[in-house]
């Protein structure tokens, strides 16, 4: 017969318990016992784990559990539709609650086998009822629901059976449960309101207590203290008893002392301080705390010396539903320990820290709260880090406390918790309990749940479950058993680093620890590996099996490297795992990036022989070069890897492995000259790879000059003086080792000036920055520039550029303070004659570059100016000159070189302006600046006008007439005083040139000869002209558009009209002339002659827009017959021009006229009387002597306008009236609604509004609600306004006040409540002697006009954005004069109009 895990989880978990209690809060850090040595903890951890002897149930009325599952949960007796499949709960676990990438399982669940079937059996062969409460301690006692008690040893059996069926009867259910401290006395509550106390030994009855608490009401709680003569109950009336146990003569008796009466609030949970037995002398104790929790509060009081309350705790506000629950827990803080006490109701855990002062009072210091987004029904601590928490949804939640994580949540649901409602509701003696009880005692299960020494007990309707935290191997174990390799290995380093959380069994030394589990860790890597290995895909993609690996390979070496186990790593997970190729090939790639961060320095022969073979194989040679320059050199097999490197180009690995190997810095650089010098020598180009080893062989010899390592590191210090000179030495060496007789002296220092010049001078300017005192390094230097000069002075090879860097370079050196260096003087004349050379026009930028660099250094370089200036204009280096002129101010001649040199022309301005803006010049130099720029002011003009004008506007603006008058190109001079007159914004001189009114109509005259499309926007954008002088320009010119524009901005719109329509009329003809001349029949062709004719008609558009614009602008301040003066005319225009047009041919020029014609009557109709358009088309031969058919169409047009005139009118009417009503039914609504006051007393002088029967006061209401007296408002100064005003207006004296100082005659209304205008004058009046002495009358009096003040914010707040009101209105302010009609349409830019009228918004009273 073999024995489930879960049926001895009972008896595992007591053993636990016992070491638990010897040692419980020693360790802060893992919270168990310390081990003295490793094979004593060795043996504790395998007996934990090899515990899988059978073991037989001695008690025979127990479960036969001969056919059990040993890996199942499933018994017969709990196998009903209650219990649900415990199975199902483990699989449902598993894939869902469980985190395991941090924590894992860390709570093990087991069912208590016997237990629950002693349970199951009870209730059906002695009717012993349903389990109401459970409780645990060295025993474990299940109550039932007739009055039994039944009572557990350690392994499951059955020991005793408490009470009958007819105590049952009697007392009612079993509804709590206590065991004393040694596990010699049992206490039991009952429905009912009767305590009996047990003797576990015998099972003898001791006491039947009667009379400790008010009958009618049933215990809810019964608890032993740590004093085995004193225990505390709580009922269901919310009362709190102490009682007291005598014996005395052999008579067992019990005194009872009220602690807290039901009245005051009503207690529903109590909770006494326990000590741990190692705590049982701690200074706490000889208080014997005892922790109540009420439907409000929690209160910590000491039942010793004498009954005091220590403390009181009010929740903040829950769920009136929520259950109050209590845990207490000694907890190790700052190397004392001393007890927390964990409550909650609701959702919301409070830590209190309770400690005894030296003065002997008791001190609570709140701590961290802990929010959780759950309804907590119960609450316990497993250790002193750890809180398992129950919620409404049964969810259990196991929650770290110092890091405040949840790490792991079960589902209880499948227990089916036992709740205490019926006792909460005392069902039993009639229900007379308050419905606040009630309602928490609907969730409460506080006889269900019972903790002890790390463990906690769960009772369900027909089973016991026990819950305790898993070992750390157990953990472990669970993920390996699930296959989660990775995160098995992730929470086995969290053990070894210390940062796991609910940690159990593992010792306090960090040496110890980390020793047990990185061997642990091994074994996990070996199993990883093999299960790997087992795994891999046999066939299909290799990417599959690529990947398999990429997720095992990479963690066994990031934890083997954490470990530092490189051992292992190298010499038996990679034996293993050669096995596979593709394996192979992944854990040699994974190395890379360990080695690149330095993880990794040291690999063994063959490792490092597969990594070259398999790196070279797969073409991975950077990643190769990466490895090789961070690994220890005396794991490389030195001729190999130079023969890869070299074959493969890698330059860095085989640089690292001469300096690092053979401390050879020489043999690098002979390799990588080999290979760049005879291109350079032989004048090709050099390739890119050429390009990168040149630039390679830079750095390298800047690295070695300054003592750093290359490719990183730094050269070992008692080498960095040898490895300079040797590198010096081999650059000066007169010939190469292997040279041939052409070969040119100096051949290393020639091929780098030839490969960079500018950058090799770079290396040696940073090298000789070092040198101080090192006289065989001065010496060096010395030598090299000697060198330089010899190779490079006089040599064709060389740029102009390289020439002039060298003595750019040497110039600088020789500038230092402490140079040494010696260079003849002779050679800086003759570097000057080469750059200036006049005959040589190739490179001039690059010369005169080089050439301005070397005089920008200054110091011993000294030329004759006189002659270098002479040198410099005859080879036209202009910037050279500049810096000559700069130095002998000579600014004037500056300009010259600017307007001379064609590259820097444009920064001329840029020149001037900085020039003439700053202070540093003086006004005599500013002067003469200032004569040469106007004296080549035509030239600049031409170069840049607008650039010219920004430096007139600033500079020259008393000169503008001078320039103007210099200027005799017409276009150049409209072009200068376009950007001249152009508005700047907030520049004063520019303003004072805009009111030169001779400058603009000297532009406009110009606009009209050159650019007429300009003209118009020009007149409209400024300002500045004058409007006689410009019309004059306009007619000059005949432009008719213009010259309209500007008679109606003169007022003449019977001249602009005129002029408009003159323009029109030539149109007109233009059109009629050209459908003549095509009706007539010419030789041109047909498509030719339509282009003309629709241009012409655009252009007819375009001009009766304009007119017909002009006639809409200038109607609204004309009467009746000066309108008919300007319509009429152009009616007349427009149906003469139909007239003109002939033939068939002409019929679409016909019709577009008609229309266009169709167009000037709508736009009349707003302005002239229908009739009267009606009798002048009537009049009109076109019309007049038609058929009707002809004017059917404007008739029927004309009445259309009408008839959405008239809808347009009722529409607008309706929604007026709507609006109107809805706001006057809200201001009525706002005004009519009453004030409620707050209290029935001033809040000034705080007396009843009231204060005697004959008097009648006037009394003021706030809409805050605040009543005050009309006097004491009076006296405070709260009213503003006038005091001759009928109605003085009042702010509420408390709101404002409270605001930060009452508003005064200044203040202005708020819309806020308290500051609100809605006041209402309340007369109180005593009646006549007929009336009743204690009745009042109140006449309210509303102000209407305060009121509608206030309802109309309310109003403005409700209602968002425009009323149509305000739309409308706007509307008829912007059309007052004009007649509503469909020539809405008709107005420029309002063509896609639209009248959106949104409904008002509804409200819900």
């Amino acid at each position: 017969m073999t024995e489930s895990p879960d049926t001895r989880s009972l008896l595992s978990a007591s053993s636990q318990l016992n070491l638990m209690e010897v040692d419980t809060i020693d360790d802060k850090e893992f919270d168990i016992p310390q081990v003295d040595t490793p094979p004593t903890l060795e043996s504790i951890l395998n007996e934990l784990e090899d515990e899988e002897e059978p073991f037989v149930l001695e008690d025979t009325c127990m479960l036969n559990t001969d056919n059990m599952d040993a890996h199942s949960c499933d018994t017969s007796s709990l196998a009903s539709s209650d219990s649900g499949d415990p199975v199902h709960l483990k699989r449902k676990r598993r894939t869902v609650d469980m985190n395991p990438a941090v924590h894992g399982s860390v709570l093990r669940h087991s069912l208590l086998k016997g237990i629950s079937a002693q349970i199951v059996s009870a209730a059906d062969k002695v009717d012993a009822g349903l389990p109401t409460a459970i409780t645990m301690s060295g025993v474990i006692a299940v109550g039932t629901s007739h009055g039994l008690a039944l009572v557990f040893d350690n392994n499951q059996a059955l020991r005793l059976c408490l009470g009958t069926k007819a105590t049952g009867s009697e007392f009612g259910a079993v509804s709590a449960l206590s065991i004393n401290h040694d596990c010699s006395r049992l206490l039991c509550g009952f429905a009912k309101g009767q305590i009996t106390m047990w003797d576990l030994a015998n099972g003898k009855l001791l006491r039947t207590i009667n009379d400790a608490h008010p009958p009618g009401t049933a215990i809810l709680h019964v608890k032993f203290t740590d004093d085995p003569t004193l225990a505390v109950c709580n009922d269901s009336g919310g009362s709190v008893f102490e009682l007291a146990f005598r014996r005395v003569m052999g008579m067992r008796s019990c005194d009872s002392q009220c602690l807290f009466s039901g009245s005051k609030g009503e207690v529903c949970s109590i909770e006494p301080l326990h000590a741990p037995p190692d705590f049982r002398d701690h200074p706490i104790t000889h208080y014997s705390l005892l922790a109540m929790a009420s439907l409000t509060k929690i209160l910590v009081i000491g039942l010793k010396p004498s009954l005091k309350v220590w403390m009181t705790f009010p929740y903040i506000k829950s769920d009136p539903s929520s259950v109050p629950q209590l845990a207490w827990q000694f907890v190790p803080v700052q190397k004392t320990v001393n007890p927390i006490l964990a409550f909650c109701k609701g959702d919301t855990v409070h830590f209190l820290l309770v400690k005894k002062e030296e003065t002997g009072t008791i001190h609570v210091i709140k701590q961290r709260q802990l929010h959780l987004s759950c309804d907590i029904i119960s609450l316990s601590w497993i250790n002193s880090r750890t809180l398992v928490l129950v919620d409404s949804h049964e969810k259990l939640q196991v929650v770290d406390r110092p890091s405040q994580e949840v790490l792991e949540t079960l589902d209880l649901e499948q227990v089916q918790l036992v709740y205490n409602s019926r006792h909460f509701k005392s069902l039993a003696t009639g229900g007379n309990v308050s419905q606040a009880l009630a309602l928490v005692g609907e969730k409460a299960c506080y006889q269900s749940v019972s903790s002890y020494a790390g463990q906690i007990v769960y009772l369900g309707t027909k089973s016991a479950h026990i819950m305790a935290l898993r070992n750390w191997r157990e953990r472990i174990d669970c993920l390996l058993k699930q296959e989660h390799f990775v995160e098995a290995l992730s929470l086995a380093w969290s053990f070894h680093e210390g940062t796991a959380k609910a940690v159990v069994g593992l010792c306090g030394d960090p040496v110890k620890r980390k020793g047990v589990v990185g061997d642990k860790m091994v074994e996990i890597f070996f199993q990883f590996a093999e299960h790997a290995l087992k795994k891999c895909p046999e066939q299909g993609k290799i990417q599959v099996m690529e990947q398999h690996f990429h997720d095992v390979v990479p963690v066994l070496v990031d934890y083997c490297l954490l470990l530092q186990r490189v051992d292992l790593l190298f010499n038996q997970l990679y034996t293993r795992l050669v096995e596979n190729t593709v394996a192979k090939g992944v854990f040699l790639e994974s190395l890379e990036s360990y080695i690149v961060a330095d993880r990794l320095g040291h690999l063994t022969t063959p490792i490092m022989r597969d990594l070259l073979a398999h790196y070279h194989d797969n073409g991975m040679m950077d990643s190769l070069e990466r490895c090789i320059v961070h690994l220890d050199v005396t794991s490389l097999d030195i001729q190999q890897v130079v023969q890869v490197c070299w074959e493969n180009q890698l330059y860095d690995a085989m640089i690292y492995v001469f300096n690092s190997g053979m401390n050879d810095y020489i043999t690098p650089m002979e390799k990588l000259f080999a290979v760049i010098g005879p291109p350079l020598r032989e004048g090709r180009s050099l390739t890119d790879g050429e390009v990168v080893m040149g630039n390679k062989l830079l750095v390298y010899i800047s690295c070695c000059l300054a003592g750093r390592a290359y490719p990183l590191g730094d050269i070992p210090e008692d080498l960095v003086v040898q490895v300079k000179n040797q590198v010096f030495e081999f650059l000066i060496r007169l010939h190469s080792a292997d040279s041939s007789e052409e070969e040119e002296v100096f051949p290393f220092i020639r091929t780098l000036l030839h490969f960079d010049t500018r950058e090799f001078l770079n290396v040696l300017a940073m090298t000789f920055e070092d040198f101080k005192n090192d006289k065989q390094a001065l010496e060096y230097q010395q030598r090299i520039v000697d060198i330089l000069l010899q190779v490079m002075v006089d040599n064709p090879d060389f740029t102009p550029s390289q020439v002039g860097g060298l003595f750019t370079f040497l110039a600088r050196q020789l500038a230092k303070p402490d140079n040494t260096l010696f260079v003849n003087r002779k050679l800086f004349d003759q570097v000057l004659e080469f750059l200036c050379c006049p005959d040589d026009d190739s490179r001039h930028t690059e010369r005169q570059q080089v050439l301005l660099e070397l005089l920008q250094v200054g110091g011993v370089v000294q030329f004759n100016e006189e002659r270098l200036l002479a040198l410099a204009e005859k080879a036209k280096f202009y910037q050279i000159c500049e810096f000559l002129y700069e130095k002998k101010h000579l600014y004037d001649r500056i300009i010259d070189c600017y307007l001379r040199d064609p590259l820097r022309k444009g920064e001329i301005f840029s020149y001037i302006h900085n020039l003439l803006s700053m202070p540093a010049y003086s006004p005599e130099e500013k002067q003469i600046v200032k004569d040469k720029v106007l004296q080549h002011m035509q030239e600049l003009v031409t170069f840049d006008p607008s650039k010219s004008a920004d430096v007139v506007v600033f500079h020259f603006t008393e000169d503008v007439q001078q320039i103007i008058s210099e200027l005799q190109d017409d276009q150049l001079l409209f072009k200068f005083l376009s950007c001249l007159l152009e508005p700047r914004e907030g520049h004063h001189l520019g303003t004072i040139l805009l009111l030169q009114h001779d400058l603009h109509e000297l532009l406009l005259d110009l606009l009209s000869r050159f650019s007429p499309q300009q003209l118009l926007s020009f007149l409209k954008t400024s300002q500045h002209y004058r409007l006689e002088e410009a019309i004059q320009i306009t007619e000059k010119y005949h432009h008719n558009e213009a010259t309209a524009y500007l008679l109606e901005k003169k007022g003449d719109f019977q001249g602009a009209f005129e002029v408009l329509l003159e323009t029109l009329k030539e149109k007109l003809s233009l059109l009629t002339n050209e459908s003549d001349s095509r009706v007539e029949g010419g030789d041109r062709r047909w498509d030719e002659e339509e282009t003309d004719i629709e241009s012409t008609l655009t252009r007819v558009k375009d001009s009766l827009n304009d007119i017909i614009a002009l006639c809409h602008q200038s109607s609204q301040n004309l009467n009746q017959q000066q309108r008919e003066v300007l319509w009429f005319p152009l009616l007349e225009t427009m149906m003469a021009s139909q007239k003109l047009v002939k033939g068939l041919n002409a019929k679409h020029t016909f019709e577009v006229l008609k229309e266009l014609t169709m167009k000037v009557l709508n736009c009349m109709s707003s302005f002239i009387s229908l009739p009267a358009i009606i009798q002048r088309i009537l009049q009109d031969p076109v019309y007049g002597k038609g058929k009707l058919a002809e004017i059917q169409g404007l008739i029927l047009g004309m009445l259309d306008t009408f008839n959405y005139e008239q809808t347009l009118l009722e529409t607008t009417t309706s929604l007026l009236n709507h609006d109107l009503h809805w706001s006057l039914a809200q201001l009525r609504a706002a005004v009519t609604r009453g004030l409620h006051p707050r209290q029935d007393y001033c809040n000034i002088c705080l007396q009843q509004y009231k204060r005697r029967q004959d008097s009648a006061e006037e009394i003021i209401v706030f809409s805050c609600g605040h009543l005050f007296h009309f006097q004491c408002l009076q006296q405070k100064d709260c009213g503003w306004g006038f005091p001759s005003e009928l109605q003085q207006r009042w702010s509420c004296y408390k709101c404002s006040s409270s605001k930060g100082g009452r508003g005064g005659p200044s203040t202005e209304p708020k819309g806020g409540r308290s500051m609100s205008l809605a006041q209402t004058c309340v007369t109180s009046a005593h009646h006549d002697a007929g009336a009743e002495a204690d009745r009042k009358k109140v006449f309210v009096e509303a102000t209407l006009d305060l009121h509608q003040e206030q309802s109309w914010d309310q109003l403005r707040c409700l209602y968002r954005g425009p009323s149509r009101l305000s739309i409308l209105s706007e509307l008829s302010h912007s059309h007052s004069n004009e007649k509503t009609g469909l020539l809405i349409t008709a107005q420029p830019g309002t063509e896609n109009f639209q009248l959106k009228l949104s409904p008002p918004p509804l409200l819900e009273e």
